[in-house]
C-alpha cells in the first residue's frame, strides 16, 4: 500500500529562487518601461518631484524659523535692568544665579561701559555722550529662556519671578513679539500639514492615472495573460513596481529641488545674518528627512499603483 505524502506548510510548487527570478524581471522591466518613453516618463517625475518639494521646503523653512527663534535674542527674551549703584560683582553673582535655573539657557552680562560703548557707537551722539558727568546707564542682564517656543503665559510667569529678584530694578520682555512669531509659526506648521495632505493626494491621483493609461495600453496583453491562466497577483506585479519606481524618482528629484534651493538661498541668507550681527545659517535636509522623504514617496507610489489596478484590473475580462 503506497503512503501518502505528509502535509507542510509551503506548498510544493513553491521555488525561492524562481520566485525572486520572477520579482526580479518585474522589478527591472518596468524600470526599462520607464526608459523607453524617456519624455513622458521625465514629464510625470518632474511633476512628481515638485509636488514632493513644496510641503517639505515650508517643513525646512519652519525649521529654520524654529532654530532663529533659539539663535536670536529678540525671540523669547527678557531684559533685567539692575538697580542704580549695583556693582559689578552683585551683577555677576546674579547672573550665576539665574543660568543654575533650568527655565533659561544662557545669561549675558552687560556692564554700564559696555552698554556706553554700544551706544555710541550705533546712536550717533558721541559729542553729546562726552558732556555726561557720569554713565547712568545700569548694568544690564540678557536673559534667554531654555525653551526656544516657551508660550507666553510661561514667560510671563519667568518675567514675574525675575522681577522679584534682589538687586532688580525692571525686567522687560516684549510678549506681544513672542505671541506674533510664534503664531505665525502656529499657522505656517498647520499650513505645511494641509499642503502636505493636499499634495500627497495629487501624488496619488497622478500616479495612479499613469498607471492606468499603462493598462489600458497593454489590455490585450491582460487578456492573453488572464487566459492562460495569470493570476491576477502575477498580472498587479509589475505596475506595482512601476509605481515603485516613480515614488523612488520622484522623491530623489524633489530632493535634488530643495538642494538646489538651499545653495541658491545660502549666500542671501548668510549675508542678511550678518547684517543683523547673527551666525545664523540656513539649514538643509538631513539625511533623516531625506530617507524619510524617500519612503513616504514610495508608499505613495505604490499606494497609487495599487489603487489603479484593483479599480481595473477587475473590468478586464477576456470573455467578452
Amino acid at each position: 500500500m503506497s503512503r501518502r505524502p505528509r502535509k507542510t506548510g509551503f506548498r510544493r510548487s513553491f521555488r525561492p529562487a524562481a520566485w525572486l527570478s520572477r520579482h526580479a524581471q518585474a522589478f527591472f522591466a518596468s524600470l526599462g518601461r520607464l526608459a523607453r518613453r524617456p519624455l513622458g516618463s521625465l514629464m510625470t517625475l518632474a511633476v512628481l518631484g515638485i509636488a514632493i518639494a513644496l510641503p517639505l521646503s515650508l517643513h525646512l523653512l519652519v525649521n529654520n524659523l524654529q532654530q532663529l527663534a533659539g539663535n536670536w535674542d529678540g525671540a523669547a527674551s527678557i531684559s533685567v535692568f539692575l538697580k542704580e549703584g549695583a556693582t559689578p560683582p552683585q551683577a555677576a553673582e546674579l547672573a550665576r544665579h539665574l543660568k543654575a535655573r533650568p527655565d533659561i539657557s544662557s545669561v549675558q552680562h552687560i556692564t554700564p561701559e559696555q552698554a556706553m560703548a554700544e551706544f555710541r557707537q550705533h546712536s550717533g551722539f558721541g559729542d553729546a555722550l562726552d558732556l555726561l558727568d557720569s554713565n547712568p546707564l545700569p548694568h544690564v542682564l540678557l536673559i534667554q529662556a531654555a525653551d526656544p517656543n516657551i508660550s507666553p503665559q510661561q514667560l510671563k510667569i519667568l518675567l514675574e519671578t525675575l522681577k522679584k529678584q534682589p538687586g532688580v530694578e525692571l525686567a522687560l520682555a516684549d510678549m506681544e513679539w513672542v505671541q506674533r512669531f510664534q503664531g505665525i509659526n502656529r499657522i505656517l506648521q498647520r499650513a505645511t500639514a494641509l499642503l502636505a495632505l493636499l499634495l500627497a493626494l495629487a501624488v496619488l491621483l497622478i500616479i495612479g492615472n499613469t498607471v492606468r493609461l499603462e493598462i489600458q495600453s497593454r489590455r490585450d496583453e491582460i487578456e492573453i495573460i488572464k487566459l492562460v491562466g495569470g493570476s491576477n497577483a502575477f498580472i498587479r506585479r509589475p505596475f506595482l513596481y512601476e509605481g515603485f519606481w516613480y515614488g523612488l524618482l520622484g522623491g530623489c528629484i524633489a530632493i535634488i529641488l530643495i538642494g538646489l534651493a538651499s545653495l541658491a538661498l545660502q549666500e542671501p541668507v548668510r549675508h542678511l545674518a550678518e547684517l543683523y550681527q547673527s551666525n545664523f545659517r540656513l539649514g538643509g535636509l538631513n539625511l533623516t528627512t531625506a530617507a524619510l522623504t524617500l519612503g513616504l514617496s514610495i508608499l505613495l507610489g505604490i499606494g497609487g499603483a495599487w489603487t489603479a489596478v484593483t479599480q481595473h484590473l477587475g473590468r478586464i475580462d477576456p470573455s467578452n
